[in-house]
């Protein structure tokens, strides 16, 4: 009766199973375009790495728990997979294998069942005890882990059963069923062991079967997709965003899951919801009411109101205030810094899914913060943030001899940039940085007046049309003035110069001032003196050169090498370093919500009791600076890494 009875169940099951799947994952096909399918190799290298070896998940101390169930469910998957082909072909068993190969595999299956069961039990606690988030708390959640933990009590209970009526070898192979036998002939259950062996296997049957068939309807999809969402992660940082194609009729950015890419479809059934993202968000841990994960699974609600592919109906908008949807609001918190991306064990993309909605607002609906209505015509006519003329671009350097960029007989294009050349705190970096160039006999220019805004935040904010306008522009010029080598001191226009006008044909190399600097120093084209002044130095690590770019040591080298002390590194830094809370064009915007983002940064490094905190990035001097107003006692004094060296370069002429 066993027989044919599980066989009907097993195959209806698995024909729900692949039904639900189907019904579900068919709804990524609705998404745009986008080729992930390149470079197989290092694709495959990745998967291995991050999602086999599960690389990302176990960077923390509980990740390396939920490491545990993983590896356990890939040993246990052949286990069950052999408990399933038996039921139906009992002659197909593990148990007619060499015994050296059985007892192997045996001795695996107890121990990863124990281990499994164990690792379950803990997050079971974590989940009462100290959740990952508050709303972590959920029946599913529960529920998942308790079928788990069944599923290893009756495989136990199935195998003691049978080395006590001697069905099975109760030795080395079975160490833990083994010892549960024995415990077994002890207690009241002793009588009725004829029957246990096939009560433990319905149970193990129908709780595998089961879990099977509640997986498509919750979020552990992601045990399914999730390696898959591995494998297709974008390969590159996040630094740049995917470029627009203006025509007549085209709709711009994103309000639909069907104007969303396939691979952000992908994302929201590939989220594990572990929090991971909003525990490192700089607007979601300062009380403001963006929440990375909150939006993929805004994303996932949207797109399951499908049904089908080409289903009738419209959903809901991907922005607005119900259910599956993104307050527009809070899509205007983002830093744009990628810490979420950074923290994701699966590799889902957060940062391009807010773009392309801030996109669909700025340029289909004309709905932004009022703040950004001066900023966007300024930067359209005056090709600035703050409006100013043109010829306002050189006052910085009018007591200074700063010559032209003039194509053949200058080697690098030193781009000032908005800040360098507007700023009033940031004038001085950039004079600073001209010093340094010119002590190490660099040859460089300028383009003066001339020089045009990058488009940074522009294209962060959603604005593309203008950003496309401003790139071309640029670009144009670049080649026109015969540009080969560019030195920025901002991140962001590094960034853009770099990164972003690549897909409008720039192809010229762009130096961050820290690496310049670095290389000066390290080939003695420089020479300076200690700078014991400075004191203990903190350095805090831009987004755009660190976790955009992957520029961490040019800066702590270069403080090294002139205090002859490291810098004390923050409790965030390098790849988990915190916002400063101007990326994403957020240096234009008022803080409504919660607490500044420049404050809590501010707060972590007094923390360390600096003289001086250490900036490569001129939103982060401002930031910072403004941060510290609100400490009056304190001493510390902000300094980018150009003025450090200027101040050695002082010491040594002296």
């Amino acid at each position: 009766m066993q027989q044919p009875l599980f066989t009907a169940l097993l195959i209806a099951s698995f024909t729900l199973f692949c039904f639900s799947c189907y019904r579900r994952l068919s709804l990524v096909s609705v998404g745009s375009e986008i080729d992930r399918f390149d470079q197989p190799l290092s694709r495959l290298k990745e998967m291995l790495v991050y999602a086999i070896g599960q690389r990302r998940v176990v960077r923390t101390a509980f990740g390396v728990n939920h490491g545990v169930i993983f590896w356990g469910f890939l040993v246990l998957a052949l286990a069950n997979a052999e408990f399933l082909v038996s039921g139906v072909f009992p002659g197909l068993s593990f148990a007619h294998l060499p015994e050296p190969l059985r007892n192997t595999l045996y001795f695996a299956f107890d121990i990863c069942s124990l281990a499994t069961l164990i690792a379950v039990v803990l997050a079971a606690v974590r989940r009462i005890v100290n959740p990952p988030y508050a709303e972590a708390r959920t029946f599913e959640a529960f529920f998942i882990l308790a079928m788990i933990a069944l599923l290893m009590l009756a495989y136990f209970g199935m195998h003691a059963a049978e080395i006590a009526l001697g069905q099975l070898p109760a030795g080395s192979a079975f160490p833990i069923s083994g010892l549960l036998a024995r415990v077994l002939v002890s207690t009241p259950l002793a009588g009725a062991l004829p029957a246990l062996p096939e009560t433990f296997w319905w149970i193990h049957a129908l709780v595998l079967l089961g879990f099977l068939n509640f997986l498509p309807f919750s979020k552990h999809l992601h045990i399914l997709t999730a390696i898959p969402n591995v494998f297709l992660r974008n390969l590159d940082r996040p630094n740049s965003q995917q470029r627009e194609v203006f025509a007549d009729g085209n709709s711009y950015g994103a309000n639909s899951a069907d104007q969303m890419s396939w691979k952000d479809l992908l994302d929201s059934f590939s989220c594990t919801e572990c929090g991971r993202c909003q525990k490192v968000c700089p607007a979601a841990s300062t009380g403001k009411s963006l929440n990375p994960r909150l939006v993929v699974h805004a994303l996932k609600e949207n797109l399951l109101e499908r049904r089908w592919p080409g289903s009738a109906g419209q959903p809901a908008a991907l922005i607005g205030e119900g259910r599956g949807q993104s307050a527009a609001a809070s899509l205007w918190s983002c830093t744009s810094c990628g810490a979420c991306m950074e923290a994701c064990p699966v590799f889902i993309e957060h940062l391009p899914k807010v773009v392309k909605m801030r996109r669909h607002l700025v340029q289909m609906e004309a709905e932004f913060p009022e703040e950004l209505l001066n900023f966007f015509e300024n930067i359209e006519q005056r090709s600035n943030p703050w409006g100013m003329a043109p010829s306002e671009r050189v006052k910085w350097a009018s007591q200074l001899e700063i010559p032209a960029f003039v194509a053949g007989s200058t080697e690098y294009l030193l781009f000032v940039g908005c800040s360098g050349a507007f700023d009033a705190r940031n004038k001085q970096v950039t004079v600073a940085l001209t010093k340094v160039l010119d002590a190490a006999g660099v040859s460089y220019g300028i383009l003066g007046k001339e020089e045009k805004c990058c488009g940074e935040s522009v294209r962060r904010l959603g604005n593309e049309y203008l950003f496309e306008m401003m790139a071309l522009q640029s670009v144009e010029q670049f080649r026109s003035k015969g540009v080969t080598k560019v030195i920025t001191q901002c991140p962001h226009c590094y960034n853009t110069l770099k990164n972003d006008f690549r897909d409008y044909g720039l192809s010229v190399e762009v130096v961050h001032h820290s690496e310049l600097i670095k290389e000066l120093l390290d080939r003695k084209a420089l020479q300076v003196r200690g700078v014991q002044e400075l004191g203990d130095v903190v350095l805090h690590d831009s987004c755009y050169l660190g976790r955009h770019n992957g520029v961490y040591e040019a800066p702590r080298a270069t403080v090294l090498q002139l205090t002859g002390a490291p810098v004390r590194e923050l409790e965030r830094n390098r790849e988990n370093a915190f916002c400063c809370g101007a990326g994403g064009g957020r240096m234009w915007l008022e803080e409504h919500e919660g607490t500044p983002i420049n404050k809590n940064r501010v707060q972590e490094a007094l923390a360390k009791d600096p003289d001086t905190i250490c900036v490569a990035c001129p939103f982060c001097m401002t930031m910072f600076e403004d941060g510290l107003k609100d400490h009056a006692d304190a001493t510390a004094q902000v300094k980018d890494i150009a003025e450090i060296v200027a101040l050695g370069l002082e010491g040594a002429k002296a």
